[in-house]
């Protein structure tokens, strides 16, 4: 194992490196599913119920409380199905009019000074 992949392993197995996510007010789960994909690039040698087996670390609150509900009913599964549960949670219209209004009225204005 080279020392690259023993630091990623050493990330993997921090909890404090996870990004947290709480589930609740204006979030990006995009940047926990990210991170958990660059562990995937970054570990290919690692399986994957290695990764999937420390998602919890990374909820907290609402969806920590979703999570545990969720391997209660279904179990042990693999990441693309919790990738997929994830996505189909917290991408919610909601969440998607936020980010349309977030890139919208971030576009660039030749009469405004982008530094006011």
């Amino acid at each position: 194992m080279s020392y690259s992949e023993k630091e990623a392993l050493k990330q993997l197995l921090e909890a404090s490196s996870w990004p947290k996510f709480s589930g609740t007010g204006e979030y990006d789960h995009m940047e926990l599913i990210g991170y958990i994909y660059g562990l995937f690039i970054d570990l290919p040698i690692i399986p994957d119920y290695w990764t999937t087996a420390r998602i919890n670390t990374a909820f907290k609150g609402h969806a920590s409380i979703w999570y545990t509900e969720m391997k209660e009913i279904h179990g042990r599964r693999n990441w693309p199905w919790w990738k997929g549960q994830f996505i189909q949670n917290c991408s919610n219209g909601t969440w998607i009019w936020q980010k349309t209004m977030s890139f919208d009225n971030d576009k660039y204005s030749v009469d405004k000074d982008p530094y006011e």
